[in-house]
C-alpha cells in the first residue's frame, strides 16, 4: 500500500499494552512517529523496551491497543508483514554472517540473477559487489575489497552495512536497537552520523538506547520508558539532556532512598 503523505505521522502506537501470562511487560504506551525524525526510545534495562520493538517489528502483535501505519490500523503477522510496508529492524546481533563477503552479506536472500545462455539464471556476482560499494560509499564507508568477510570489519562498519542494506531494500522507517551499545567512541560518532544522514534521505527513525549522550545530538524527539510503561514524550525544545538523564536515572527514586538513609543530598 503506497503511503499517505496526508498523515503527518508514519507510524503509532495508541495505548498499546503486551501481556505475556501475568506479566505485563507494557502498559498503556503511546508513541507517535513523524515522516523524517530520529525518535529516541530510552530506558534503562527492563524497561520494556525490546518488547516494543518487537511490536513495531511484528514479532508480537499487541494485547490491547492500536497500531497504525500511515494512519491505517495493522495487524502485522510476522516481521515480513512490516518489511513489507516498509519498517526495517536492525537488531544488536545485525543478522549478518561474519564468513561471508561483505556483499553476499548485503544480498543475502535478496540476490540479482542474470540470465546465462539464455536459459540459467545466476547470481550476478559483479552487480551485486558494485551496488554494496556504491550504497556502503553512500554512507560514508569506503570497503577495501567487497569480497573480504564481513567478520574483518569494524563493529561500526557492519552497523552501517545492516543500515545500509535496509535503506537499498526500500526501508521508509529504521528501527534500530542499542546500535552504539558495543562500539567505542570514534565507531559511536560514525554510526550516528548515517542516522542523521538517514533523516537526511527523508527516513523516519527510531533509535532504541540506553545512552542519552549518543541519543542527543541526533534525536529529534524522545520517549522515555521505565517499567513498562511511558514517562512521557518530549521535542528537543522541551527537555534538556540533564533533565533526560534524571529521569532515566530515577532521580526521584534515588532522592528517595538517600532520604531513607539519612544521607543528606
Amino acid at each position: 500500500m503506497a503511503p499517505d503523505p496526508s498523515s503527518e505521522y508514519v507510524l503509532e502506537l495508541d495505548n498499546v499494552s503486551k501481556f505475556f501470562g501475568t506479566v505485563i511487560a507494557l502498559e498503556d504506551v503511546t508513541l507517535r512517529l513523524k515522516r523524517g525524525e530520529v525518535h529516541c526510545l530510552l530506558g534503562d534495562n527492563g524497561a520494556g523496551k525490546s518488547t516494543l520493538i518487537k511490536i513495531l517489528a511484528g514479532v508480537h502483535p499487541p494485547s490491547r491497543g492500536t497500531y497504525r501505519v500511515d494512519a491505517e490500523p495493522v495487524v502485522f503477522d510476522s516481521p515480513r508483514d512490516a518489511l513489507d510496508r516498509g519498517i526495517a529492524t536492525v537488531y544488536q546481533d545485525l543478522a549478518l554472517v561474519p564468513l561471508m563477503s561483505v556483499y553476499r552479506n548485503f544480498f543475502m536472500g535478496r540476490e540479482p540473477t542474470r540470465t546465462y545462455g539464455g536459459l540459467v539464471r545466476v547470481f550476478d556476482r559483479r552487480l551485486a559487489m558494485k551496488v554494496a560499494n556504491e550504497r556502503l560509499a553512500d554512507m560514508g564507508i569506503l570497503v577495501r575489497d567487497a569480497e573480504q568477510a564481513v567478520g574483518t570489519m569494524s563493529g561500526g562498519e557492519r552497523q552501517c552495512l545492516a543500515i545500509a542494506r535496509a535503506i537499498h531494500f526500500g526501508a521508509r522507517v529504521l528501527i534500530l536497537d542499542e546500535p552504539t551499545a558495543a562500539l567505542g567512541v570514534k565507531q559511536s560518532a560514525n554510526v550516528l552520523r548515517i542516522i542523521a544522514r538517514a533523516r537526511d534521505k527523508g527516513i523516519s527513525v527510531i533509535f532504541i538506547t540506553h545512552n542519552v549522550h549518543h541519543a542527543y545530538p541526533v534525536g529529534d524527539t524522545f520517549t522515555l520508558l521505565h517499567r513498562g510503561r511511558s514517562m512521557g514524550t518530549f521535542q528537543k525544545s522541551e527537555i534538556s539532556r540533564d533533565e533526560v538523564l534524571n529521569m532515566m536515572a530515577g532521580g526521584q527514586e534515588m532522592q528517595d532512598l538517600m532520604s531513607e538513609l539519612g544521607v543528606r543530598l
